[in-house]
């Protein structure tokens, strides 16, 4: 835990949303369980495996120390979070956490909920997708963006933000829909976006019918028990690919399953989707640098013909 403790002890004040020690990526040897999250005003403590409660209270010593240092007039709030598999528990370690609560990224309002459900309504590690999806929509006003698995709409957020002209967003939750729509209310956006609570591989018609599109998203769940499984579901996304595609226009691919490498998504792209050319892989955040590259988050680029 030593890592962690020391990542603790220099950490800064924090503005925007974001990780500040990631043990998973495998760079802090016997801290590979470990990750420390700011979602400010609240630090989130999450384990992948168990803990006892001493490690628990050698968190709570070294967190109110550093917090005292950096902000001695204000409460310190945070969250611990043990992961196992597809479950999570989740308590409130000390002080409290806003309802609603809302944490921010370069300028952009997200409303996250740390206290239940295994994710937080906002991924950190696809920050350069994002980036990517703003400079990509910026530099082609007027774009229309299909927007799939779209969990809480981050993506379309800051693709209209950006000038993107229309988003349909689709997603089988009605739930993460409904904090997308705030999300867009949040920053201030109350024209073009749509959002579809339907089944993907239901609606391919839908989806066809209302293309072609200039760019489009794909972040699906690496495994979700009845609706996706990557080792299988993945492919039938890629190949429908080349009829829903503008010409010259592009596809992001993201993976973040650390079983399956990058040649996952390029060997299948090759065989299903010949026709789209690799553009690039975004590199990750600095924060979640990783030992290996094949385990980490993957994000690739493609590019239809003109």
């Amino acid at each position: 835990m030593q890592a962690l403790l020391d990542a603790i002890a220099t950490m800064t004040l924090p503005t925007d949303a974001g990780r500040v020690f990631h043990g998973r990526g495998g760079l802090y040897p016997g801290c590979e369980h470990w990750t420390l999250d700011a979602f400010p005003p609240v630090w989130v403590v999450t384990s992948f495996l168990p803990v006892t409660d001493a490690e628990l209270a050698t968190l709570h010593a070294a967190l109110a120390e550093r917090w005292a240092q950096l902000t001695p007039e204000a409460p310190l709030n945070w969250v611990f979070q043990y992961r196992c598999e597809a479950r999570a528990e989740t308590r409130l370690m000390a002080g409290s956490v806003p309802e609603p609560h809302v944490v921010t990224e370069n300028g952009t309002h997200f409303r996250v909920h740390l206290l239940k459900g295994l994710n937080h309504g906002f991924f950190l590690d696809m920050a350069e997708g994002r980036r990517w999806v703003r400079e990509h929509a910026a530099a082609r006003p007027g774009l229309k963006v299909l927007n799939l698995f779209a969990y809480s709409c981050a993506f379309s957020v800051v693709a209209l933000q950006a000038g993107a002209g229309q988003v349909i967003n689709m997603d089988m939750s009605d739930g993460a829909l409904a904090i997308g729509k705030r999300n867009h209310l949040l920053n201030g956006l109350t024209l073009g976006a749509r959002f579809l609570p339907h089944d993907i591989f239901s609606s391919w018609g839908k989806i066809g019918r209302d293309g072609p599109y200039d760019l489009i998203i794909l972040d699906p769940p690496s495994y979700q028990k009845g609706s996706f499984i990557a080792e299988k579901d993945y492919a039938r996304l890629m190949r429908r690919l080349p009829d829903l595609l503008a010409p010259g226009g592009h596809a992001l691919l993201c993976l973040n399953s650390p079983k399956l490498g990058v040649a996952f998504l390029t060997d299948q792209m090759q065989a299903l989707a010949p026709q789209l050319s690799f553009e690039q892989r975004l590199p990750n955040p600095p924060e979640f640098a990783d030992v290996s590259s094949e385990r980490s988050l993957k994000v690739l680029v493609y590019k239809s013909p003109d």
